[in-house]
């Protein structure tokens, strides 16, 4: 089930979920439990996440995985809060958060990266005070010496 709110839509995620989408805009797409979509999506405010999704996820907002769901794709967005299941890469702008029981197989480029006691990250973080870019994570090209 896909939902969308526009006003009044309670931020937090249920179960275990952290409240990051307070700041961003009040449109708020939800991918329901029990829901199942494959391919890339494209969100133009906020994602949560209750469901099971494979492919890739590009948000201009906040990225939500609540502890129900399943994700495996690579993440672009604002910021991203996981308390279920995700394996690949997440770049974000702004904070990347994994929850008390949220486990991430993959790789994080973020500003910040908050890791709550009880979460599981295996794989690397690489932490940028600007915002990352097309090629980040690359190694900067050596000029001639």
């Amino acid at each position: 089930m896909i939902r969308k709110r526009d006003e009044g839509v309670e931020t937090g995620a249920p179960e275990g979920g952290r409240q990051m989408m307070e700041g961003s805009s009040a449109e708020v797409t939800i991918v329901g439990q029990g829901a199942k979509l494959e391919g890339k999506i494209v969100s133009a405010g906020s994602l949560r996440i209750d469901g099971q999704i494979t492919g890739t996820i590009d948000a201009d907002g906040d990225v939500a995985l609540t502890s129900g769901s399943t994700v495996e794709a690579d993440i672009s967005a604002a910021s991203v809060s996981v308390a279920g299941r995700f394996k690949g890469d997440i770049t974000v702008k702004g904070k990347a958060e994994i929850a008390r029981g949220g486990r991430v197989d993959g790789n994080i480029t973020s500003k910040s990266l908050v890791i709550q006691e009880g979460a599981t990250f295996n794989g690397t973080s690489r932490m940028d005070a600007a915002a990352p870019g097309p090629g980040a994570g690359q190694p900067a090209a050596k000029t001639g010496e």
